[in-house]
């Protein structure tokens, strides 16, 4: 003989509201989408410098990865409408504000003020912030008089402000740093684009203790979406892991070894003449 249980006929079962339905469905999609290769044609809007310096020499390493992706990258420093413009994603050098897009922090940029020795010799080296108001400071914009305001945290933490002027400037990062290679003035330029001048010597950082970084960074952004495609989110997580917790351009630098016996002094040979 069989027992039926009541609660087995009666009892009601788990109760959802609408949200927790939504959350359930969102959950089943993205657990889905990362079931799926990634694949399609994924639009990327990117900074022309840090664009062709540290993401385009990833690509091929992306591409065997995720062959199914087919990439579009778009190069430039103009103002970019994602959705206007039908973009999956941008690289932005920013202070982010509120948007109506979504982001994530891929790198911090951090800044160094520099100038190369040819132009320290001439006119000597900055020891405060408030000695750059009497030098040729290079500047990225011409609206208010050839004049920008550098933001700085002191040594001790104490944020400041600086306002430089210049003779010249430009709204393209690569040719600031070539005019400050070239001895033209002082500038505040990203670690990731003067690490090899600054260890070269070409470029020469100036008051050391003093952070001028602010509060940008190296983002990705992209649209809200209840579910990120697989072909961006393995984009995103790509240059995330490509970058490293910390960016390698920011990683000190280890001296390579020695050639075994470079230390030694060559031997000496004798020329004909002493024969």
């Amino acid at each position: 003989m069989f027992r039926k249980s009541k609660s087995s006929l009666t009892s009601p079962g788990p109760v959802f509201s609408r949200g927790s339905l939504a959350e359930i469905d969102e959950a089943d999609t993205a657990v889905t989408a990362r079931r799926v290769e990634p694949q399609g044609v994924l639009k990327v809007a990117l900074p022309a410098s840090f664009g062709h310096k540290h993401i385009a020499p990833l690509i091929p390493r992306f591409a065997a990865r995720f062959p199914k992706i087919e990439l579009a990258l778009s190069l430039s420093d103009r103002s970019i409408n994602l959705i206007e413009e039908g973009f999956d994603l941008a690289i932005r050098i920013a202070e982010l504000k509120d948007s109506s897009l979504a982001a994530r922090k891929l790198a911090p940029n951090r800044r160094v003020v520099c100038a190369s020795p040819g132009y320290l010799r001439e006119h000597g080296s900055p020891r405060t912030p408030q000695d750059l108001a009497k030098h040729n400071c290079l500047v990225a914009s011409w609206d208010h008089g050839f004049a920008m305001t550098w933001e700085y945290k002191s040594p001790v933490g104490k944020r400041g402000s600086v306002r430089v002027t210049g003779r010249y400037a430009c709204d393209n990062w690569e040719v600031l740093r070539e005019w400050a290679v070239a001895g033209l003035g002082v500038a505040l330029k990203s670690t990731w684009d003067v690490r090899k001048h600054l260890e070269d010597g070409t470029l020469v950082p100036l008051l050391p203790g003093y952070d001028f970084s602010t509060d940008v960074g190296i983002y990705a952004v992209y649209p809200h979406r209840r579910c990120l495609p697989a072909k961006t989110r393995v984009f995103i997580d790509f240059l995330a892991e490509s970058f490293g917790s910390e960016p390698y351009w920011d990683l000190p630098t280890v001296p390579a070894p020695a050639a075994a016996g470079a230390d030694k002094p060559a031997p000496r040979t004798k020329s004909r003449a002493a024969v």
